[in-house]
C-alpha cells in the first residue's frame, strides 16, 4: 500500500481532539500496512509568524520527489497560495473544523482566516474532514469541489459501560479550557442547581487559554461551586477512563463543534448526553441518547440538566440508547481506511 507523509504543527502529544484524530490516524494506517512518514511542522499555527511560514516551506519542499502530502488544516488553512502551488506533489488538507469559526475571533481576523483558507484550499486535490457537516461547510462557504471532498469520521473503540457514581451523581465535560467550549455557560448553568447534590468534573487541558481558565476559575468561586466543579487538568489513558467509568451524565456546552470526539466516547460507554445543537453535535449523538439545547443558552441547559438529575429513571432511559448505539459507532479502523486509500489515489 502506498504511503504519505503527514504534516501537523506544533506539539503531536496535544491533549485535543484534533490531535488525537491524528495520533490515531497515523498508527492504524501503519497498522493497515500504508507507510506514514510523520513532518513535524513548527509550532504557532494558525498565526505563524514569517519564520514560521519560511522553515514550514523548507521542510515541506524537503520531502521525496513527488510524495502525497497531508497536511493539518490547522496549518494548511493558513499556508500562503505560491508555497502550496509551489511545492511540486500532490497535496491533501484534513479539516477538523474551518479556522475562522473558532470562537473568539474579532471580525477582521474571521475575515482573513475565510479568505487564506478558502485560497489555500483551491490547492488541495483532496479535502479530508471529520463530518458530513463540514463538508457542506467547504462546499458553500468556501469554493471546495464536491468532488474532492471525503469524508473520514472519527472512530471509537469499544469500551466497558460506565458504572457511575449515583450518589451524588457525578457530571462529566471533556475538552480544553477555550472560549469555544462554553464552560462558562456550564458554570451558569449550574449554578442555580447549587442546592441540588451532584458534583461535575470537567477534564481538559487549561494552558491553552490561560485568561479563559482563569475567568472559569473565578466564576466557579463566585458561584460559591469550589469542591462541587473539579478542574482536573488534562489527562489521559487510564486516569481519564476512570472518569468516564464514574460518570452518571455527559455534558458539552460547546458553541460549535465540527464532529466531538468526545461526545461518541461517552455514547460508546453507554453515558446519557446533555448537548448543544452547535455544528455536527446533532449529527454526531445517537437519536435518543441526548437531551439537546440552543448553544449559549444557559437557562434551557440547566432545566434539562435538572430534569434528568431529578428523574433518574429518563437518564437511564437515555444511557440504554446510548449504550444500545455503541457497537454501531465508526472504528478507526474504518477511518484510516478511508485516509489511506484517498492518499493511495493522489499517488497514483
Amino acid at each position: 500500500m502506498t504511503g504519505f507523509a503527514f504534516a501537523i504543527p506544533g506539539d503531536l502529544d496535544l491533549p485535543t481532539g484534533g490531535y488525537a484524530y491524528d495520533r490515531r490516524v497515523m498508527a492504524e494506517c501503519r497498522a493497515l500496512g500504508c507507510e506514514v512518514t510523520p513532518l513535524a511542522l513548527p509550532d504557532g499555527f494558525p498565526s505563524p509568524t514569517p519564520e514560521t511560514l519560511t522553515t514550514s516551506a523548507r521542510l515541506l519542499q524537503a520531502l521525496p520527489s513527488g510524495q502525497p502530502v497531508l497536511i493539518d488544516g490547522l496549518a494548511f488553512g493558513v499556508l500562503p497560495s505560491a508555497m502550496l502551488a509551489g511545492l511540486g506533489r500532490p497535496l491533501a488538507a484534513l479539516v477538523h473544523h474551518p479556522l475562522a469559526l473558532e470562537t473568539g475571533l474579532d471580525a477582521d481576523r474571521q475575515a482573513r482566516l475565510r479568505a487564506s483558507e478558502r485560497a489555500a484550499l483551491s490547492h488541495a486535490e483532496a479535502v479530508i474532514v471529520t463530518s458530513p457537516m463540514t463538508a457542506r461547510i467547504l462546499a458553500a462557504d468556501y469554493a471546495v469541489d464536491l468532488a474532492k471532498l471525503v469524508v473520514a469520521l472519527p472512530g471509537v473503540e469499544p469500551a466497558a459501560r460506565a458504572r457511575g457514581t449515583v450518589t451524588p451523581p457525578r457530571l462529566l465535560a471533556v475538552g480544553s479550557i477555550i472560549p469555544r467550549k462554553a464552560y462558562d455557560v456550564l458554570v451558569a448553568a449550574l449554578a442555580p442547581l447549587r442546592e441540588r447534590d451532584w458534583r461535575c468534573h470537567i477534564v481538559g487541558a487549561d494552558d491553552r487559554d490561560p485568561e479563559a481558565a482563569k475567568g472559569l476559575r473565578a466564576q466557579i468561586a463566585a458561584a460559591g461551586l469550589e469542591g462541587r466543579i473539579v478542574l482536573t487538568g488534562a489527562i489521559s489513558g487510564t486516569a481519564l477512563e476512570a472518569e468516564y467509568d464514574a460518570a452518571d451524565l455527559f455534558v458539552c456546552a460547546s458553541l460549535f463543534e465540527g464532529y466531538g470526539m468526545v461526545l461518541t466516547e461517552a455514547v460508546a460507554r453507554g453515558l446519557p448526553v446533555v448537548a448543544t445543537r452547535a455544528g455536527a453535535i446533532p449529527e454526531t449523538v445517537p437519536a435518543g441518547a441526548a437531551r439537546l439545547v440552543p448553544p449559549g443558552d444557559a437557562g434551557a441547559l440547566s432545566a434539562t440538566i435538572a430534569l434528568l438529575l431529578e428523574q433518574p429513571p429518563l437518564r437511564r432511559a437515555l444511557a440504554d440508547k446510548a449504550w444500545g448505539q455503541a457497537a454501531l459507532l465508526p472504528r478507526w479502523s474504518q477511518t484510516a481506511g478511508v485516509i489511506a486509500a484517498t492518499m493511495g489515489s493522489l499517488a497514483a
